[in-house]
């Protein structure tokens, strides 16, 4: 199953589809969603409660079968209640390893900013090379692993600023915003619940369209999208450029870059190609870029703000792109 083939469309619209059938009014953000999986990165969702965020992230592991395990993330959370812990066995004289809820395919990190960050930092060596270690010990964490995580904004009563390394190991941030007029008396009309289970909604309960094995597949195909080098000397230029501007403290780190280009061979896949365009680049760069940027003056820290986009908007018309037309850049991968 190759990006571009018809199979590799079918189930990637199926499962977009499936997930919108849910969290409805917001396509751009189910489609992030979706990107980010296939890239094989992590997703933040940040916004003001109860727009939606942890319900995009449940849908996404509803609709992808494997192992989902959800974390509340609460000021008084251990690093262990994360990682797991090693408990003493009476009968066999020894320690034996009790895995955390971090052992999951798809782990949501729900308000990941209310908790410490030593508790942030435990989903640290997890998120970037999907393992864990404990007293010595190296655990390896499911394949394929990915955290969405949501939080309230920064202002909120209650929250932890997200540290930086935690913000550079999400591939990509969105906002969920507010759902329009229509989507909003929809989302009303279809909003019922079952006798037997008064806390939940019926269309909590997702059909997965796919298992693990399929996930995986997806994931090791979209990473063998062509990505020329003319199209990573542009992304390396980017990264440069947000270095070196002067409302930027610190720009796009390497792991950034390498980031970015993941989600930019997730864009081309969506788009029908097995090959990366700048147009692909230039698409993702906000997500992927904005909450990584630490800016200078007094919103050094707001990385949602309008100047973490303004700089963005700078930088890619800044840099020059290395084609003027697809087939060019279907000549070059």
């Amino acid at each position: 199953m190759r990006p571009g083939t018809p199979a590799f469309t079918e189930l990637t619209d199926a499962l977009i589809a499936r997930i919108q059938e849910v969290v409805e009014g917001k396509p751009e953000a189910v489609r992030t969603a979706v990107l980010v999986q296939l890239a094989g990165g992590h997703l933040l969702v940040e916004d003001v409660p109860g727009v939606g965020k942890t319900l995009l992230a449940r849908t996404l592991a509803g609709a992808v079968g494997g192992e989902v395990n959800r974390i509340q993330f609460t000021p008084d959370l251990l690093p262990a209640d994360i990682t797991g812990v090693s408990v003493f066995h009476q009968e066999r004289h020894d320690f034996q390893f009790r895995p955390g809820p971090v052992f999951a395919h798809l782990v949501i990190a729900d308000e990941i900013n209310r908790a410490s960050a030593k508790t942030q930092a435990a989903l640290l060596e997890a998120m970037e090379e999907h393992r864990v270690s404990v007293d010595g010990t190296t655990h390896r964490l499911p394949d394929p692993f990915m955290v969405v995580a949501t939080q309230n904004p920064s202002d909120s009563q209650g929250t932890y600023p997200l540290p930086e390394a935690q913000r550079d190991r999400f591939m990509a941030r969105i906002s969920m915003g507010y759902p329009d007029t229509d989507a909003e008396v929809l989302m009303l009309a279809h909003h019922t619940h079952d006798p037997d289970r008064p806390d939940a909604a019926v269309q909590d309960d997702v059909e997965p369209v796919m298992d693990v094995d399929t996930a995986r597949s997806l994931v090791a195909a979209t990473s063998l999208v062509a990505v020329g080098e003319p199209v990573r000397r542009y992304l390396v230029a980017l990264g440069q450029a947000t270095r070196r501007h002067a409302d930027v403290r610190v720009g796009a780190s390497p792991r950034a870059l390498v980031q970015w280009m993941s989600a930019a061979r997730a864009e081309a896949a969506l788009s029908g190609r097995d090959y990366v365009v700048p147009d692909d680049v230039r698409a993702v760069a906000h997500v992927v870029l904005a909450h990584r940027l630490l800016l200078d003056g007094p919103v050094r820290h707001d990385t949602t703000s309008p100047q973490a986009r303004r700089i963005v908007d700078e930088v890619l018309s800044q840099v020059q792109a290395p084609f003027a037309s697809r087939a060019e850049a279907r000549a070059a991968r």
